[in-house]
C-alpha cells in the first residue's frame, strides 16, 4: 500500500501541494492536490494510501479544480448560467463537473440567473441608449430563459424607454442635414428600431414632440436635393416631363407641396 513519504508546496501556486508515495521501498510522484483537499483528508507525512482512497482524492481535487476555476471566471462580473457553462465546456471540463459546480455555485449564491438579469437590465437602462429588444436579445444569447427575461425586462420602465428615446430624437431632428423634416423623422424612427425601442413608445414621442424645421433650413433642403434631381433628369427630359419627375423626386423625399411648386417655378425652367 502506498505511503506518504514527502509533501511539497508547489513554485506555482503556494496553495497547490505535490505528494510524494513510497512502496516496495521506491519513492516517486504520486499526485499534487490544493490546500484545502490537503486539510480535508488530513494528508500527511507517513499516511498509507489506498489505490480507492488515492482515486478519490483526484477525484474530488479535479472538482475543486473546476470550481476554482470557475470562481476565477465570475469574479470579473455577474454571468449566467449558459455562460459558465460554454466556458467551461471550452476548457473541455467534463459534463459530470460543470453540473457538480453549477450545483454548488447556485447553492452558495455566486450563480442566479434571476439576479444576472435584472442586473444587466438595470445596468444597460444606466449606460447605454439599448431599448428593451437590444436587452431582451441579449439576454436570450446569454442562455436566459423568456420568462425570466420578461421579469427583467419590467426592471425598464415606459417612461424611462420615454425619457430616452425623447432625448434621441430631439438631437437627430435638432441637428444640421440636408434632407427633409419628413425624411429626419423617418430616419429617427428607423434610428430607435436599431436601438431596440418599439413602435409604441416611439409614436408617443414623435407625436408629443412639438419640434419644427425653420421654413428657411427647410427650403434651403428642397433646394439642395431638387438640384441635384435637375442634373441628373435634365439629360434625358426637358419642360413639363422634366417638372413631373423632380417633383414626383421631391415627394418621395418628404417635401411638402407648397416647397416643391416653389421649387420648381423658381428653378426648373420651361425651356
Amino acid at each position: 500500500m502506498p505511503e506518504i513519504t514527502k509533501i511539497t508546496t508547489q513554485k506555482k501556486s503556494k496553495y497547490r501541494y505535490n505528494i510524494f508515495l513510497t512502496e516496495n521501498n521506491q519513492e516517486y510522484y504520486g499526485f499534487s492536490v490544493n490546500e484545502d483537499i490537503l486539510i480535508d483528508y488530513h494528508l500527511r507525512k507517513g499516511m498509507l494510501l489506498t489505490p480507492e482512497l488515492i482515486e478519490q482524492i483526484q477525484e474530488q481535487d479535479s472538482s475543486y479544480k473546476v470550481y476554482t476555476l470557475s470562481v476565477k471566471y465570475l469574479s470579473f462580473r455577474m454571468r449566467s448560467e449558459q455562460e459558465l457553462i460554454d466556458y467551461l465546456q471550452k476548457k473541455e471540463v467534463e459534463d459530470t463537473y460543470i453540473e457538480e459546480v453549477i450545483h454548488r455555485l447556485k447553492k452558495e449564491k455566486l450563480l442566479d440567473d434571476t439576479a444576472f438579469s435584472e442586473a444587466l437590465v438595470r445596468t444597460r437602462v444606466q449606460t447605454s441608449s439599448k431599448g428593451p429588444m437590444l436587452i431582451k436579445k441579449e439576454l436570450m444569447d446569454k442562455g436566459l430563459q423568456a420568462p425570466l427575461i420578461e421579469e427583467a425586462l419590467k426592471h425598464y420602465s415606459f417612461e424611462q424607454q420615454f425619457e430616452k428615446v425623447e432625448k434621441l430624437a430631439r438631437k437627430k431632428l435638432n441637428s444640421s442635414t440636408k434632407k427633409s423634416f419628413k425624411q429626419q423623422e423617418d430616419s429617427v424612427k428607423q434610428t430607435l428600431l436599431q436601438k431596440g425601442f418599439t413602435f409604441d413608445v416611439i409614436s408617443e414621442v414623435i407625436n408629443s414632440l412639438d419640434v419644427e424645421r425653420d421654413h428657411d433650413e427647410e427650403y434651403n433642403a428642397i433646394v439642395f436635393q431638387g438640384e441635384k434631381l435637375v442634373t441628373k433628369y435634365q439629360k434625358k427630359d426637358s419642360g413639363f416631363a422634366l417638372k413631373q419627375k423632380v417633383k414626383a423626386g421631391l415627394y418621395r423625399k418628404g417635401f411638402a407641396g407648397e416647397l416643391i411648386n416653389r421649387f420648381i417655378e423658381e428653378y426648373v425652367n420651361e425651356d
